[in-house]
Protein backbone atom coordinates (compact mmCIF):
# COMPACT_ATOMS: atom_id res chain seq x y z
CA UNK A 1 0.00 0.00 0.00
CA UNK A 2 1.28 3.93 -0.89
CA UNK A 3 1.48 6.00 1.70
CA UNK A 4 0.02 9.78 1.01
CA UNK A 5 2.99 11.08 0.93
CA UNK A 6 3.58 9.05 -2.33
CA UNK A 7 0.32 10.99 -3.59
CA UNK A 8 1.46 14.49 -2.72
CA UNK A 9 1.93 16.39 -6.90
CA UNK A 10 5.29 17.24 -7.34
CA UNK A 11 4.46 20.06 -9.09
CA UNK A 12 3.51 21.79 -5.96
CA UNK A 13 6.15 21.06 -3.97
CA UNK A 14 7.89 24.68 -4.52
CA UNK A 15 6.47 27.30 -2.40
CA UNK A 16 5.92 29.65 -5.55
CA UNK A 17 4.14 26.91 -7.59
CA UNK A 18 1.80 26.15 -4.07
CA UNK A 19 1.48 29.92 -3.89
CA UNK A 20 0.38 30.60 -7.59
CA UNK A 21 -2.12 28.14 -7.39
CA UNK A 22 -3.69 29.54 -4.19
CA UNK A 23 -4.16 32.89 -5.67
CA UNK A 24 -5.45 31.49 -8.93
CA UNK A 25 -8.28 29.21 -6.97
CA UNK A 26 -9.23 32.20 -5.39
CA UNK A 27 -9.38 34.31 -8.35
CA UNK A 28 -10.82 33.94 -11.85
CA UNK A 29 -8.02 35.57 -13.48
CA UNK A 30 -4.92 37.35 -12.35
CA UNK A 31 -2.58 39.60 -14.12
CA UNK A 32 1.05 38.99 -13.79
CA UNK A 33 1.98 42.16 -11.85
CA UNK A 34 -1.10 41.27 -9.34
CA UNK A 35 0.32 37.89 -9.02
CA UNK A 36 4.49 39.49 -8.72
CA UNK A 37 3.12 41.49 -5.92
CA UNK A 38 0.71 39.11 -4.32
CA UNK A 39 3.62 36.33 -3.94
CA UNK A 40 6.62 39.21 -3.63
CA UNK A 41 8.86 37.62 -6.25
CA UNK A 42 10.55 38.81 -9.50
CA UNK A 43 9.48 38.77 -13.35
CA UNK A 44 11.79 36.25 -13.78
CA UNK A 45 11.06 34.02 -10.59
CA UNK A 46 7.76 33.88 -11.21
CA UNK A 47 7.83 33.58 -15.00
CA UNK A 48 9.70 30.19 -14.53
CA UNK A 49 7.34 29.20 -12.11
CA UNK A 50 4.57 29.81 -14.54
CA UNK A 51 6.06 28.19 -17.04
CA UNK A 52 6.44 24.87 -15.45
CA UNK A 53 2.52 25.32 -14.40
CA UNK A 54 1.53 25.76 -17.52
CA UNK A 55 3.97 23.10 -18.92
CA UNK A 56 1.91 20.63 -17.01
CA UNK A 57 -1.44 21.51 -17.64
CA UNK A 58 -2.26 23.31 -14.85
CA UNK A 59 -2.29 27.24 -16.09
CA UNK A 60 -3.51 28.90 -18.45
CA UNK A 61 -1.94 32.04 -19.97
CA UNK A 62 -3.70 34.98 -21.90
CA UNK A 63 -1.75 37.01 -23.65
CA UNK A 64 -3.10 40.56 -25.34
CA UNK A 65 -1.98 44.67 -25.17
CA UNK A 66 -4.04 46.92 -23.72
CA UNK A 67 -3.02 50.32 -25.53
CA UNK A 68 0.64 49.52 -26.32
CA UNK A 69 1.32 48.19 -23.16
CA UNK A 70 1.67 43.36 -22.95
CA UNK A 71 -1.11 42.43 -20.69
CA UNK A 72 -0.85 38.89 -19.18
CA UNK A 73 -3.30 37.30 -17.35
CA UNK A 74 -3.45 33.77 -15.83
CA UNK A 75 -6.02 31.47 -14.72
CA UNK A 76 -5.87 27.97 -13.19
CA UNK A 77 -7.05 25.23 -15.72
CA UNK A 78 -9.91 22.74 -15.04
CA UNK A 79 -7.53 20.13 -14.39
CA UNK A 80 -4.89 22.36 -12.24
CA UNK A 81 -8.33 23.25 -10.23
CA UNK A 82 -8.74 19.45 -9.68
CA UNK A 83 -4.89 18.63 -9.33
CA UNK A 84 -4.18 20.97 -6.58
CA UNK A 85 -7.46 19.77 -4.81
CA UNK A 86 -5.99 16.56 -4.70
CA UNK A 87 -2.75 17.47 -3.31
CA UNK A 88 -4.65 19.71 -0.79
CA UNK A 89 -6.51 16.47 0.29
CA UNK A 90 -3.30 14.73 0.48
CA UNK A 91 -1.70 16.98 2.17
CA UNK A 92 -4.54 17.30 5.00
CA UNK A 93 -4.46 13.33 5.24
CA UNK A 94 -0.96 13.29 5.69
CA UNK A 95 -1.24 16.15 8.37
CA UNK A 96 -3.81 13.57 10.11
CA UNK A 97 -1.77 10.93 10.12
CA UNK A 98 -3.19 9.18 7.18
CA UNK A 99 -0.98 6.46 5.20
Amino acid sequence: MKHVIHTLNKAFDHRVRLGVMAVLMANDAVSFNELKEALDLTDGNLASHVAALEKAGYVQVSKQFVGKKPNTTYTASTEGKGAFQDHLAALEKLLRGGS
